[in-house]
């Protein structure tokens, strides 16, 4: 009886430290994290500037023939590449 008494309480304990350990490495995992503020400048408020937003736009890229460690030859492709929109100021 006093046996199964003292492995309740060790596991009552050893769960009541693991619990407060979670919640203080969350809380330091939140005070940690970046806060992400807006851009200063958007494109809706440059206003009389010379700036612009440049639309998005895609581009094909030729990845050349290679072998791989097995000496394996593997073709040259064509893939289509995204370029995202971008703020253009011309000073």
């Amino acid at each position: 009886m006093a046996e199964g008494f003292k492995r309740v309480l060790a596991l009552g304990a050893a769960s009541v430290a693991l619990a407060g350990g979670a919640v203080l490495s969350s809380v330091g995992v939140a005070s940690a994290a970046p806060v992400h503020h807006p851009a200063p400048v958007s494109v809706h408020h440059v206003g009389h500037s010379r700036c612009h937003e440049a639309r998005g736009y895609w581009t094909r890229t030729w990845h050349p023939a290679y072998r791989d460690r097995h000496g394996y030859r593997h073709a040259g492709y064509w893939t289509r590449t995204w370029h995202k929109p971008r703020l253009v100021c011309v000073r």
